[in-house]
Order: structure tokens, then C-alpha cells, then sequence
């Protein structure tokens, strides 16, 4: 059996707020991460990957309408991706760019 008591409004209002306080501290290890994955050239190789993989630099265009959706479906998550970034690592996305950037000249320099 359950200890929950429906009628208990000071057990409900202790629920609710563990589960915001947990929900907060998710958040914040999200951010934390992001922040961490972006800090090196690694890590925006990796989230520059990701954004490339999503199609968010590319149209999703195709004349059959469920394979259209699920490559707009890829993309919406390139998306939030790239604003989870722009909140909360602004000045790092122009040091991603030009790393990759630098990158593509590297590969067509060396002939690959």
C-alpha cells in the first residue's frame, strides 16, 4: 500500500516541491554539461556533427511528405540544440563556425 493520503495538502505541496527542486537541479547539470561539451574544440566537433546530422543547414524537402516529416522531425532537434547553445554559450558558436570553417579548407587543401 501507498502512504499517499489525497487529502494531505502539506504532503502534496512537499511532493511538488522535491519534484521542482529535482527538475532544477537536472537543468542546471544540462547547462553545465553543454557548457562543458562546447569549452574545447572536442566538444564543438562533436555538437557541429550533431548540427550537421540534424539537416538543420539543409532544406528538408521531399515530395514524399513522411519522409519530409521525419527529416523535420531531425531537424526540430538541430534547432533546440542550437538554442540551447545560443542561451547558454553565445560567445563559443562563432569559435564552432570557424573552426569548422578551417577545418573544411584543411580537408579541401589536402585533397580529401
Amino acid at each position: 500500500m501507498s502512504d499517499y493520503d489525497p487529502t494531505d495538502l502539506n504532503q502534496q505541496e512537499a511532493v511538488r516541491k522535491a519534484k521542482a527542486e529535482r527538475e532544477l537541479i537536472q537543468r542546471e547539470e544540462e547547462a553545465a554539461d553543454i557548457r562543458w561539451l562546447m569549452g574545447s574544440k572536442r566538444g564543438r566537433r562533436i555538437v557541429w556533427r550533431l548540427l550537421a546530422q540534424s539537416g538543420l543547414f539543409s532544406s528538408t524537402f521531399d515530395a514524399n511528405a513522411m519522409v519530409m516529416a521525419f527529416a523535420e522531425g531531425r531537424r526540430f532537434y538541430g534547432g533546440r540544440l542550437l538554442e540551447t547553445i545560443h542561451t547558454l554559450c553565445p560567445e563559443l558558436y562563432p569559435t564552432m563556425v570557424k573552426e569548422q570553417k578551417q577545418n573544411d579548407r584543411d580537408d579541401v587543401g589536402s585533397g580529401q
